[in-house]
């Protein structure tokens, strides 16, 4: 359940967009710090992925600009492991002095607590949530025999269970979007899963699978050299980066929407001031023009900031995910 491993292409230009990042600027710090914290202290910021990926471009992003604007010196600590699981439970059981941070994730609150009957964690009531931070863009893609997304699903409903699908995992954000369409459109697809994005996406750019879900930025480069065709964007409105590829609405499914995302946690008990001052400096860090550009070029957005429209999100998607993971079929591990 875990983000997936970026293909060596994906993986050179997120690197190269988080190395783009300025470092963090001592004098608007110094302005900024005002009270005892975070003072001359480390700020740890547990990553749930290992470093390389679209994780480590929000991080980066995200220390620099807590660091520029409440000093201190915020840092990002790599905590993979457990489906994102091994930073949250370090993080829900740290000391709450805000010094110890999460980089949280649709996986983290809304997938990884279903998927295992003891997560060790309560996704809602084990944190202090401050504010999504952003928005990660996904496409369905198929080989380019397929015209469009009509052509596909009329194929499907033809022939039940002949066409497959790849993810990169079970229970995945690339799993339940299609488990959620086949629905929708009233099609069976054949689930074949992989272990990581890069060999599900060479099997969908050499058509042995028909489609996938996959991110923005791991098939962009596929998209412009004709390997794969985007079919359509669960997002409300065609990424700038892809304005050729259609929305579902456009494609007919008016209400099918689907995210993945970042957010900001403590651990419960931190001081109201603290979470205050650093869902403040998360949100401008997020709104700020040269931020946002880095970001779109990965597919990347800002998302609705604040407290409140986070545990809408958490808890929307827990109760959507749950259904999604019952018609799969899957159960807690």
């Amino acid at each position: 359940m875990q983000h997936p491993a970026a293909p060596g292409t994906r993986r050179r230009a997120l690197l190269a967009a988080a190395a783009a990042l300025p470092p963090a600027l001592p004098r608007r710090a110094a302005r900024a710090q005002g009270g005892a914290w975070p003072g001359s202290q480390t700020v740890s910021v547990a990553i749930p992925y290992a470093a390389g990926g679209a994780s480590d471009v929000v991080g980066r992003i995200l220390t620099t600009g807590l660091q520029e604007r409440l000093g201190g010196t915020f840092v990002m600590e790599h905590r993979p492991g457990a489906s994102t699981g091994l930073a949250a439970r370090h993080v829900a059981r740290a000391k709450p002095d805000g010094l110890t941070l999460l980089l949280g994730t649709i996986a983290t609150f809304t997938l990884t607590p279903l998927a295992f009957r003891a997560p060790g964690y309560d996704p809602v009531a084990d944190f202090a949530h401050l504010t999504m931070l952003c928005e990660t863009m996904s496409l369905l893609v198929a080989p380019p025999r397929w015209s469009g997304l009509g052509e596909l699903l009329a194929a499907a409903k033809g022939k039940p269970g002949a066409l497959s699908y790849a993810s990169w995992g079970v229970g995945t954000t690339a799993h339940l979007p299609m488990v959620d369409l086949c629905g929708r459109a009233g099609v069976e697809m054949l689930h074949v899963p992989y272990n990581g994005a890069p060999p599900a996406l060479v099997d969908t750019i050499a058509g042995r699978t028909d489609c996938m879900f996959a991110l923005l930025a791991a098939c962009k480069p596929h998209l412009e050299a004709g390997r794969l065709r985007g079919l359509a964007v669960p997002a409300a409105a065609r990424p700038a980066a892809l304005p050729d590829v259609p929305t579902f609405a456009e494609a007919g499914f008016p209400d099918f929407l689907y995210t993945g995302w970042y957010s900001l946690q403590a651990p419960p008990g931190t001081p109201e001031p603290i979470l205050a001052r650093l869902a403040e400096a998360a949100t401008a860090t997020f709104n700020d023009p040269h931020a946002q550009d880095l970001m779109a070029a990965q597919g990347i957005v800002p998302a609705p900031a604040g407290k409140a429209a986070l545990l809408a999100r958490i808890e929307r998607e827990l109760r959507l995910h749950r259904e999604l993971m019952r018609r799969a079929g899957m159960v807690p591990e």
